[in-house]
């Protein structure tokens, strides 16, 4: 069983950044991939940048140039960080490792951009 916990959220003007953390609890040496998440009011989640075990990294076209994905393997944890953000990120990102049998989703951790 695998526990993950986001955190590093919170409230940013426009321009500014955030590294957002997501920490595994039990083993995700197996993993498939992992990936930051994210849903705004009123819209569907999506997937915003992912990495593979490969170290192969994909990102949300919005978000290109201004977010990178990375890892930790030795204190088990993922990391999103963000620069220049804007208003239209604000969103609930959420956390995901993908394993061979089973899929695992954080709490959520709310990022605000403020204008």
């Amino acid at each position: 069983q695998v526990q993950l916990v986001e955190s590093g959220g919170g409230l940013v003007q426009a321009g500014g950044s955030l590294r957002l953390s997501c920490a595994a609890s039990g083993s995700t040496s197996g993993f498939v991939a992992m990936g930051w998440y994210r849903q705004a009011p009123g819209k569907q989640r999506e997937l915003v940048a992912i990495i593979n075990r490969g170290s192969i990294t994909n990102y949300l076209d919005s978000v290109k140039g201004r977010f990178t994905i990375s890892r930790d393997n030795a204190k088990n944890t993922v990391y999103l960080q963000m620069n220049s953000l804007r208003p239209e990120d604000t969103a609930v990102y959420y956390c995901n490792v993908v394993m061979t049998l089973n899929n695992y989703w954080g709490q959520g951790t709310q990022v605000t951009v403020s204008s």
